[in-house]
């Protein structure tokens, strides 16, 4: 396929691939609201949310320290390790602000 010119070829992308992405993000967004799973997103109150980020950083430190660990034993190993300890102590004030905050 041979293009014209570079406005005929803007014009075209400006209407085939442009405009369809807007209205498919639209469309995303709209549905997402009207979904069973805005539902459930909106339904975590701060408690819960407190919850899950407490699970993830416990499950990213262990990682990290497993990283430091098994995979990186030199002095690299050090500062892994060290920020999972991190990781975790965040995570214990994360689950002591549950139900305070």
């Amino acid at each position: 396929m041979h293009f014209r010119s570079q406005i005929y070829l803007k014009k075209c992308c400006i209407k085939y691939l442009i405009k369809p992405l807007k209205f498919t993000i639209f469309a995303f967004l709209k549905n997402f609201t009207t979904s069973k799973y805005y539902d459930i997103i909106m339904g975590m109150n701060k408690n819960t949310v407190l919850g899950w980020a407490t699970f993830i950083m416990v499950l990213m430190g262990l990682l990290l320290i497993g990283l430091g660990a098994f995979r990186y034993r030199d002095v690299s190993g050090w500062g892994f390790a060290a920020t999972g300890v991190g990781f975790i102590a965040n995570a214990w004030v994360f689950n002591a602000l549950k139900g305070r905050v």
